[in-house]
């Protein structure tokens, strides 16, 4: 999370090109949207399974980053592709999403969200598609979230590639057993991973790869492999060290 803010700052004052980055996380890793309240994760049953938390500059609701492919796009705020609201630039953006995953064989959407979707208030990022997110059969396959400060357009998101997708209700905080329950199969209704969506299984390079090839199709774009600079490096590490690592940042409610 430090290093795509400390990627947006740097192409918000031009020092870096616009940037695409593709990641995964070890250990499996629980992301709190913004401005969601700490209290929504049961710490316990985090510990007891070795998983840690973090929380985004992007909103939304909780995501498990496991058995998955993280993307990160950050474009300068002018961009013409990311001109307009938050919903136009993300429809652009996404289209290279669509694409990517087009090429992979999966039958992926990104329609406006069915009227329960509206005013859902679950903690799962999974739980409910919202507008123009990218589903298979209704059922949500990629979570993405945007902001846009330091003269940059950050999103973010995630594309479970295999495993149980249900797992994250394991860790949130429930009154009850029943509610647990309900929830994980609200998830099992609503989402799916990309191993669902296919009937067989795709490596993270191979994901990435499709990825790539999809936002260069769909954006126009020519991509040249880079690394972070030595000053993202080390603005990443500032931004560790004095928010994402910290209690303060984490576990607000």
């Amino acid at each position: 999370m430090a290093a795509d803010e400390a990627i947006a700052e740097a192409v918000g004052a031009r020092c870096v090109p616009p940037t695409l980055r593709f990641y995964a996380w070890e250990p499996a890793c629980l992301s709190l949207g913004y401005a969601q309240p700490a209290a929504d994760v049961d710490r316990d049953r985090l510990r007891e399974r070795g998983w840690d938390a973090v929380r985004r500059l992007t909103g939304g609701r909780a995501i498990l980053h496991v058995d998955e492919l993280t993307y990160s796009i950050a474009v300068p705020i002018d961009e013409p592709r990311v001109a307009g609201g938050v919903v136009e630039s993300y429809r652009r953006l996404s289209a290279g999403l669509l694409a990517g995953l087009g090429q992979l064989g999966a039958a992926v959407q990104a329609d406006r969200a069915v009227e329960e979707a509206r005013g859902f208030k679950g903690a799962v990022c999974f739980e409910m598609p919202s507008d123009y997110e990218i589903t298979v059969e209704g059922r949500k396959l990629l979570g993405s979230a945007q902001t846009r400060r330091t003269g940059a357009v950050l999103q973010h998101g995630a594309l479970p590639l295999y495993g149980d997708i249900t797992r994250i209700c394991d860790v949130l905080a429930f009154p009850d057993e029943t509610q647990r329950k309900a929830a994980r199969e609200r998830v099992r209704a609503r989402a799916l991973t990309l191993e669902e969506a296919l009937g067989h299984r795709i490596s993270l390079a191979r994901a990435g790869e499709a990825l790539m090839a999809g936002f260069c199709e769909a954006l126009n774009l020519t991509l040249e492999e880079s690394s972070l600079t030595t000053a993202e490096q080390a603005r990443a590490e500032e931004l560790r060290a004095a928010r994402y690592a910290t209690d303060e940042w984490t576990n607000r409610n």
